[in-house]
């Protein structure tokens, strides 16, 4: 024997936890025949309205289940059935329009993220000129660090030179001393004899 029945579920949080189609995956999941759910804003604030269809059974597990599971997150107050005996959607006929309902809320996402991968693309073909430039001055870097080096290598040849002027200094000073030595006795006699002369010449003995 088919049956109807009309499910209240009220509460505080009952809108946006995912509750309709945590009633159409269970409908369908037991069988029923026709199902149909949306959400409205009773007397008592947010509610969700499930009607389904089927025979006895099923009916009265889906009783069972609505009174004892909920979604996460939902906060429920109150679950009231009743007799129905109006139409009623298909369960598969629901399930396709659920499809096309979440389709339409997927379409602005799926834009805003068109957007951002240009947005990426662009950041990427800038970063990527960043790591052009950042490379020119790497090898830039790797050139004075090369003359650097070069230049290092020509200190131990400076130290020679410089070794080798004072040795020559030092044999230069020894030389000078030298003749200092073999100039002054000659140069001391040589004025001995011009001071006897010019004595002589005064007359002073």
């Amino acid at each position: 024997m088919t049956m109807k029945l009309k499910v209240k579920i009220a509460g505080p949080k009952v809108h946006g936890v995912g509750y309709r189609y945590f009633l159409m995956s269970n409908a369908i999941d037991l069988g029923l025949k026709g199902f149909h759910a949306r959400n409205r804003t009773g007397e008592n604030g947010p509610e969700v309205t499930a009607l389904v269809e089927g025979n006895e059974e099923t009916i009265a597990d889906f009783k069972k289940l609505v009174e004892t599971q909920k979604p996460d997150h939902s906060q429920v107050s109150s679950i009231v059935f009743e007799d129905y005996e109006g139409d009623i959607m298909r369960t598969s006929e629901y399930a396709f329009v659920c499809t096309n309902i979440q389709l339409n809320k997927a379409i602005p996402l799926l834009l805003d993220m068109r957007d951002n991968l240009k947005e990426m693309t662009g950041d990427l073909k800038e970063l990527k000129g960043d790591i052009k430039e950042l490379k020119g001055d790497i090898k830039e870097l790797k050139g004075d660090m090369k003359a650097v080096r070069k230049n290092t290598d020509i200190i131990p040849q400076i130290g020679e030179d410089i070794k080798a002027v004072k040795a020559n200094t030092s044999e230069v000073t020894e030389e000078i001393k030298g003749m200092r030595e073999d100039i002054q006795p000659g140069y001391a006699r040589q004025m001995q004899a011009d001071v006897r002369a010019i004595k002589e010449r005064l007359g002073m003995q």
